[in-house]
Parts: C-alpha cells; sequence; structure tokens
C-alpha cells in the first residue's frame, strides 16, 4: 500500500485532540504510552469525564419516576441522550433507541425476544464466519435451545465474505441475519447494505453488530435500511457498562420484552400486567444513567471532529502502517480485505503472540493478543492468535514509527 497523496493529518489538529485525552499523557513501565488496543476499548476525553463526573456531584437521582426537581432534570437529560444517539444514527424515533449494558447484553435481547415468537424447531439462522464470539454464542444457544441451525457464511483467504455463497445459504426457514459490520480482527468493512438488500428480498431481517463501526464511520441506519443495528458506548470513546440497541419500530413494538420489572410496566396486578410503550418496555430497573449522558457527550465530541475527517485521517494511518509492517521479514498480515478500517492482525513466523505482546508492554505499547473472541476464525487461519494493533484518530504516524522500530527489536530478541 501506498500513502495518500494529500495528508488528511493536515485536517486535524492532532495535539489538540491528544490533550482532550488524559491517559494519553501517562508512562507504563517507564515509557511514554503507545494505546494501539483501541479496538478492545477506546479512549475517553475530558468532555466525557466531566459530563459524568457533573452527574455524581451536581445531578444524582433516578429518572422517570420522580417528581422531584433533580429527578426531573436528570429526566430530561437522559432522554436528550437517548436523541442525540437518534440523530446520530438518522433513527426515525428517539423510542427505536434502546439503552443496554453494550453489544453482547443488545443481542442477548435480541435473540431472546426474537426468539419467543419467531423461531421454531427447524428454522434458521445466518451469520458470518467472522463474527464475534458476542455475535455467535447467543444465536448458537438459541438453535440449541429451540432445534434450529446456524448457518455461516464463509470468508475468503483475504477475509471477506463470499456474498455468492451467502445467497445459496438463505432458504424459506431463514428467520434472521445477524453480521458484523466490520470486523473487530481482520477490520474488513462487510457489504451490508448489498446484504441487507437480498434479505429483504426475501422478506427477512437483519441485525448488525456495529461495535466496531461506530467508532470509525457514520452509520445511517435508514439508509442502512437494517432493522436491528447494535453497538458499545465503550469503544465510541463513551463509557463502559452502557449501549445501544436500535430497531425498527414495528420490530420492536411486537418483540415481547426480554427483562421485566421496575420501568418495563405501564400497570400491574397479581393477575396481569400491561407493559410500557417503547422503548420503556426493553429497559428494566435503574439504567446506567451517567453512561447514558456520558455516551452522548463521547458523540458530542466526535462529531466536532467529524467523522469523515476522523476516517480519512485513520485510512491514513492503516495505509502507512501497512507499508512498514509489511517490510519486516517474517510476518504475515491475517486480513488484507480492500475495504478495511485502521485495524491489523498479524503474526511472525516461529514467534508466539503473546511473547511479543508482553515484551511490547514492557516497552510501553499496548496492543492485543490472542483469539479476540473469534476463536473460529483463528481456526479458519490456522493460526492460535495474533498481534492486533488498531488505531483511533488520536494515534500518530510517529508512535507507529516507534512501534515497528521496538516490535523488529522484540522479533530479534525472541529469535
Amino acid at each position: 500500500m501506498t500513502e495518500l497523496k494529500t495528508s488528511t493529518s493536515l485536517l486535524l489538529n492532532i495535539e489538540a485532540i491528544r490533550a482532550d485525552f488524559p491517559i494519553l499523557s501517562r508512562k507504563v513501565n517507564g515509557k511514554q504510552l503507545i494505546y494501539f488496543d483501541n479496538g478492545a476499548t477506546a479512549q475517553k476525553p475530558v468532555s466525557v469525564i466531566d459530563a459524568i463526573d457533573t452527574y455524581y456531584k451536581n445531578q444524582n437521582a433516578n429518572i422517570h419516576r420522580g417528581v422531584h426537581t433533580l429527578s426531573q432534570e436528570i429526566t430530561v437529560a437522559y432522554e436528550n441522550a437517548r436523541t442525540t444517539i437518534q440523530k446520530h444514527l438518522n433513527a426515525k424515533h428517539a423510542h427505536e433507541i434502546v439503552f443496554t449494558s453494550g453489544t453482547t447484553a443488545s443481542v442477548n435481547l435480541l435473540a431472546s425476544s426474537f426468539a419467543k415468537k419467531n423461531i421454531q424447531a427447524g428454522d434458521e439462522i445466518i451469520i458470518s464466519a467472522m463474527e464475534h464470539h458476542s455475535n455467535i454464542l447467543p444465536w448458537q444457544q438459541l438453535c440449541e435451545e429451540k432445534d434450529a441451525l446456524l448457518k455461516i457464511i464463509p470468508i475468503s483467504k483475504e477475509g471477506e465474505l463470499i456474498i455468492d455463497e451467502f445467497e445459496k445459504l438463505i432458504s424459506n426457514k431463514t428467520k434472521i441475519i445477524a453480521v458484523t459490520h466490520i470486523s473487530n480482527t481482520l477490520g474488513t468493512i462487510n457489504p451490508i447494505k448489498k446484504i441487507i438488500a437480498i434479505a429483504h428480498s426475501k422478506n427477512i431481517p437483519v441485525m448488525i453488530d456495529g461495535a466496531q463501526a461506530v467508532p470509525h464511520t457514520a452509520v445511517d441506519v435508514q439508509e442502512l435500511d437494517c432493522d436491528f443495528y447494535v453497538f458499545s458506548g465503550h469503544k465510541l470513546f463513551g463509557p463502559t457498562g452502557v449501549g445501544v440497541l436500535y430497531g425498527k419500530e414495528k420490530w420492536l413494538n411486537e418483540l415481547p420484552p426480554y427483562q421485566v420489572g421496575g420501568g418495563t410496566i405501564k400497570t400491574v396486578t397479581f393477575e396481569k400486567t400491561e407493559y410500557a410503550d417503547l422503548p420503556l418496555k426493553f429497559e428494566a430497573g435503574t439504567p446506567h444513567i451517567a453512561g447514558g449522558i456520558g455516551l452522548a457527550a463521547a458523540i458530542d465530541y466526535i462529531n466536532t471532529i467529524g467523522l469523515e475527517k476522523i476516517a480519512a485521517y485513520e485510512h491514513e494511518l492503516l495505509l502507512y502502517a501497512t507499508d512498514a509492517l509489511q517490510k519486516i521479514d517474517g510476518l504475515k498480515i491475517i486480513g488484507t480485505a480492500k475495504n478495511k478500517v485502521s485495524v491489523i492482525s498479524f503474526i511472525v513466523e516461529g514467534l508466539h503472540p503473546f511473547d511479543i505482546g508482553t515484551l511490547l508492554d514492557q516497552m510501553g505499547i499496548a496492543v492485543r493478543t490472542g483469539h479476540h473472541c473469534t476463536q473460529p476464525l483463528m481456526q479458519f487461519y490456522g493460526v492460535p492468535g495474533t498481534i492486533r494493533a488498531s488505531f483511533a484518530f488520536y494515534n500518530t504516524k510517529q508512535e507507529i514509527d516507534e512501534f515497528v522500530k521496538t516490535l523488529m527489536r522484540v522479533i530479534n530478541m525472541l529469535k
């Protein structure tokens, strides 16, 4: 790969951006931290930290139930956060945004609620070979419980879905398709709009796992026409423990609640309960109020920079790092799709990823090693795991240079 002719880094004030992230100034093992594990979780800007701090210092109360001032103030703030997320995804209605504890909870919610009304013995569910365990296990468990069949979209060695094979998997027993927007391990950007169009031509709903997509690209759920879209706040520079399930109004109205309890009801008697309207029927108990507010603050922050600028800059980092890593003898990149985001998984011949990752950490560089919650994908490539470097818009080419130099030193130490 070659570097972009026009440097998109000129469009971003990287020094000012890095100053917004306090953790980037710390040292690890006596070295300046280089954080290349953004695929696992992203760092948080001061504006997000301040929003959470303000809630607990000045606004702490429960929502929706209180008549006192604090409760009413924070209810408005929390519902405004929902509206911020609605607008960010271009959902048609704010009540199509359901707060959860993260992507994993969102997929489990959908799998459980969808199955109650729509899955019978012999039915089929389609996922892909590059899914995160969080988008495998809920469907796998569901198929075991219902005696349904889980079908897998195959991938090429480059790490791209084989769409012709996907179409062959669809039958009149296919009830839902659940695929990742962007692979957390390979960085592959999947053709989800095409997948959705194919599915809808056969009246099959589609859920998209957007955990790795929302930090890197703009998502328009109406333009995509997906039925469900899920993601986590912590990968989008927001707090941990909060996430989103977007669902089209008609689907959410049809699905039964996943968990029940306080907040999910209109009326309760010992004989019968009437559940609340959307989205509250899916939001049992006291939610992660600070998380919702912090997630909205994170969205506001990235929108002040601009997702187009972020995507362009991160692509520049991807090209730069790919070019540098390909020059290292014995290093092989796993996942070479034509369309991908700033994630690079690689192995080094004769060396275990854990050993490399451990030594890099001793030198202040944070990468992820292992199977990345994609064990079937590792089996496909015939490797125990990879080293994964995943970049965000606060990373720099200078950090990549230091990473590559240190990696070469580590390789020489281990050989």
